[in-house]
């Protein structure tokens, strides 16, 4: 008896596989694997959750109207402009969905977020993924890469997995580079995290080209990863073309009043961007001096670790693990010699440490 097909491009995605809570026996562990705040929630955000669960009968506000207006006022944007989803993967299969299809080709670069190709190769489209530059996004191969198939061209600033950044030079180079018919999708996803100086120019961009798209999300800096609250910045031809295939109630009443109120509480996101600027710094400084590992340069709330001498980076996760630490091994990504590790609170860093000093140790 026949069945269903699914279509050749959907059998070619290869499942996002998130980051462990749990040992392989079940045990919970301290959660290195998925970026998130360390600090939790701000309580603010948390009480607008409670006060939201009187009314779970209703639907959620499909508009979004008070959260996009939050938004407008926070980051001087227009509201009208805002495109809002589960989270800033939904954002980003919206833009792949909207301006690509069959036949077409999506850029990103090889050590990129796995959604890019998963939103791809879900609309049929072909990845194009472009060589890096020690880790870090190389615009000129990016660039070159470019062809009249190409209708997307995705960048995470800061990337994720390597922390790596782009200054506003390398990108306002790309976007210049760029066909105009070909739309550029800034995933800032990390740029809470950045210094004021470190801003790309992104939403800048948005504001004024008719081809780039921001998106952002409340899952990182926030403490909100639960609420899938994620959104993006674009011309309004962009935005409208986008909200036609978006589902009509992206988020709960609970998680908008919850960013809402999280957008507020300027003195956590401090708190949270000074501790991941301090212990970011003294995490990678340890690593550096380890023989056989080396600390990717990082502007986001995590390190990429590379193991490139006795120790691997397989002995080291299990190491980890075992000892109560779940970090990113990433040999999906073509990353088996590398460990994506969040930054979490100070104990914890430095029982990462602890735990890596005496495993290169036991492989020398």
């Amino acid at each position: 008896m026949s069945a269903p097909a699914p279509k050749p491009w959907i059998m070619g995605i290869a499942p996002y596989v998130p980051g462990r809570a749990t040992s392989e026996d079940g045990r919970k562990v301290a959660k290195l694997s998925s970026n998130e705040n360390p600090f939790g929630t701000p309580d603010a955000a948390r009480a607008a959750y409670r006060d939201a669960a009187m009314h779970l009968e209703r639907y959620p506000d499909a508009a979004a109207v008070d959260l996009r207006s939050a938004l407008a006022a926070h980051y001087g944007v227009e509201a009208d402009r805002l495109i809002y989803g589960t989270g800033s993967d939904e954002v980003l299969h919206l833009a792949a969905g909207t301006f690509a299809g069959p036949g077409d080709e999506i850029i990103h670069v090889r050590y990129g977020f796995a959604v890019y190709e998963i939103a791809t190769r879900r609309v049929g489209a072909t990845p194009v993924v472009v060589a890096d530059r020690d880790y870090a996004t190389d615009v000129d191969a990016i660039l070159a890469a470019v062809t009249e198939r190409t209708k997307v061209v995705f960048v995470a600033n800061p990337n994720n997995p390597t922390g790596t950044y782009s200054t506003r030079e390398e990108i306002a180079r790309l976007h210049a580079g760029l066909p105009s018919s070909v739309l550029l999708v800034l995933d800032q996803a990390y740029t809470e995290y950045l210094e004021p100086e470190d801003d790309d120019g992104g939403l800048e961009l948005a504001r004024t080209a008719s081809n780039v798209l921001v998106t952002r999300t409340f899952s990182k800096i926030f403490g909100l990863a639960s609420e899938r609250v994620g959104w993006g910045y674009a011309s309004p031809g962009i935005i409208d073309a986008m909200h036609r295939i978006r589902a009509p109630f992206a988020f709960s009443i609970g998680a908008q009043a919850a960013a809402i109120a999280a957008l507020g509480d300027a003195g956590f996101v401090e708190r949270s961007r000074s501790h991941n600027r301090e212990w970011r710094a003294w995490f990678s400084r340890q690593i550096d001096v380890l023989p056989g590992l080396r600390a990717v340069p990082s502007k986001a709330n995590f390190v990429l670790v590379l193991f490139e001498g006795a120790l691997t980076a397989e002995v080291a996760y299990k190491a980890l693990m075992a000892a109560g630490y779940a970090t990113r091994w990433l040999p999906g990504q073509g990353l088996p010699h590398g460990l994506r590790i969040t930054i979490g609170t100070d104990s914890e860093m430095r029982d990462v440490v602890d735990v890596l000093r005496t495993e290169v140790g036991n492989a020398g």
